[in-house]
């Protein structure tokens, strides 16, 4: 009986901290993208049809860092590179220019890398995810 009631509880505890985690991820993820956002058309329905509607305005943005800057422009839910210049010693590795449901550029300095994605959330560009990385010597 009491190692019944022990398996109860930890069950219990263990389903808990699973429906916690589930919300916790899903707050994060509502309002990034497409994804939880019901006006704007879901990545699925993007891929293969990368023609934004020529009637919508295109929306810019900077984002600047020591690396330089990526300038992205955003037409509805897609989204394309239009500038990405280096700073003083970097250099841009990779760009995609889009039109995509996000676009990304990789600048580089020596060691260090930065990897910036962009998508488009109302037809604005935001910033999805910054990676800066350094490679370990020797």
């Amino acid at each position: 009986m009491r190692l019944t009631a022990i398996w109860v509880v930890a069950a219990g505890l263990a389903v808990a901290v699973g429906v916690l985690a589930v919300r916790s991820a899903g707050a994060d993820l509502r309002g990034r993208g497409p994804i939880g956002n019901p006006d704007l058309v879901s990545a699925a329905e993007i891929e293969g049809r990368a023609t934004p509607d020529p009637n919508l305005p295109v929306l810019e943005d900077t984002f600047s860092g020591d690396y330089g800057r990526f300038v992205v422009g955003c037409q509805g839910v897609f989204a394309s590179t239009i500038d990405a210049v280096p700073a003083p010693g970097w250099r841009v590795v990779s760009i995609e220019p889009g039109p995509d449901d996000d676009v990304d550029a990789i600048f580089s300095s020596g060691r260090r890398s930065v990897e910036l994605e962009v998508y488009c959330n109302r037809g604005r560009p935001r910033l999805a995810e910054l990676e800066s990385k350094t490679l370990p010597v020797g």
